[in-house]
């Protein structure tokens, strides 16, 4: 680990260099990775700069001038070199999107320090508390797509990383010394093989919180709003929530404003957002508000299942299981048993431990260190 002031890096951005990093790393056993990429300042984010320390080295990788990253493909989905991450599921999401990557024998050290019971999972937090050094992290919302970068913001991006290998080391210790590794083990594995989420076809008030409260001409009117909004974000190549908050376009949809001097009483936009795009949301309020009735949306609401009260007080005792197994072993409820789990096995009331196989929401590792229990709870209360 670095002492302050003297971390040392290498920038990446020639393919040659890439090239000789990718050799490097097949050679060794375990790196640190992280990223920076600019969700705050585009209206398609990409991954900016890929930080990756070993036992050589830390680098920083250039993904803007070197769009090709597979020279490091073999290293990273090779299941004899260990990649540390601190909160994997981004940084996987990412990796994939942008560059093909797979990653095999992931070590997550926030997933990590959930399963050891710390209070404060950060990484400033972690390496504050184990190692005593505190994290700058003003650069944290900074734009990583600029280029130049200022050295500063190349020196906040290549820190981070340099403490992770040290990191998992220690965590992977206090794992071993509570039985808890091989409960890590899966949730890594499972962690490894996330995806960004597939684009739908639906309507856009979907992915919208708070559509579900609207009138179907509201919803109508709050559709074509989001389309509107989606147009200008890509015109502009800016986020969608510095165009227009989705606050903002819900309580337009609700009083849909017909003329200039009714959407500025909606105190929903600013003067300047009125003078740029107020004809525009007039014009899209008012091709929904032309929808004929037979044609308006209506919010697909799922219909709540009804619990058999058999099953409702199956899934009480449960609880109150998970809750003494947490205070028992200082970690959250929801990593013993989460919610969905507990409903299916009050669902499939398992006489035996080896029925709890045929419940795809519970874990192995859950399977293993909790299954009797589990089956020795329900029968107590029957």
């Amino acid at each position: 680990m670095p002492s302050e002031g003297s971390l040392r890096y290498d920038m990446i951005a020639a393919p040659e260099d890439l090239q000789s990093l990718a050799a490097e790393l097949e050679a060794e056993t375990a790196f640190g990775v992280d990223l920076e990429a600019d969700s705050m300042y585009h209206f398609q984010e990409k991954v900016c700069l890929l930080q990756i320390a070993s036992s050589r080295r830390n680098v920083v990788v250039d993904t803007i001038a070197l769009t090709d990253l597979s020279p490091l493909k073999a290293a990273f989905r090779s299941s004899d070199i260990r990649k540390v991450f601190h909160g994997a599921d981004y940084d996987v999401r990412c990796l994939y999107r942008d560059f093909d990557i797979r990653i095999s024998n992931l070590f997550d050290t926030q997933c990590a320090c959930r399963f050891l019971g710390y209070k404060e999972t950060s990484l400033e937090s972690v390496v504050k508390q184990l190692f005593g050094v505190t994290l700058d992290k003003k650069y944290q919302r900074k734009d990583w797509s600029r280029r130049p970068l200022p050295k500063e913001m190349l020196a906040y991006a290549a820190t981070d990383v340099c403490y992770l290998l040290p990191l998992a080391q220690a965590l992977e210790a206090e794992l071993v010394a509570r039985d808890r590794l091989a409960w890590l083990g899966e949730e890594c594995r499972l962690l490894s093989k996330v995806r960004p989420a597939a684009g739908s076809d639906g309507p856009l008030f979907m992915n919208c919180k708070g559509a579900g409260r609207l009138d179907p001409r509201s919803l109508a009117v709050l559709e074509q709003l989001l389309k509107l909004r989606r147009k200008i974000a890509l015109r502009k190549d800016r986020p969608l929530f510095k165009v227009f908050n989705t606050d903002t376009l819900l309580r337009l949809a609700e009083a849909r404003p017909s003329d200039p001097g009714a959407l500025e009483k909606t105190g929903a936009l600013s003067p300047s957002q009125i003078e740029r795009h107020g004809q525009d949301l007039l014009a899209a309020i008012q091709k929904a508000l032309r929808l004929p009735a037979a044609e308006l949306p209506r919010y697909p609401f799922k219909k709540q299942k009804t619990v058999p009260a058999a099953v409702s007080d199956r899934i009480q005792i449960l609880r109150r299981w998970r809750e003494t197994q947490a205070r028992r072993l200082k970690i959250e409820p929801s990593l013993i048993c989460s919610k969905a789990a507990m409903a299916a096995i009050a669902d499939r009331r398992p006489s035996k431990p080896e029925d709890l196989a045929e419940i795809p929401e519970l874990r192995t590792w859950q399977r293993k260190s909790f299954g009797r229990d589990i089956v020795a709870a329900l029968q107590k209360e029957r």
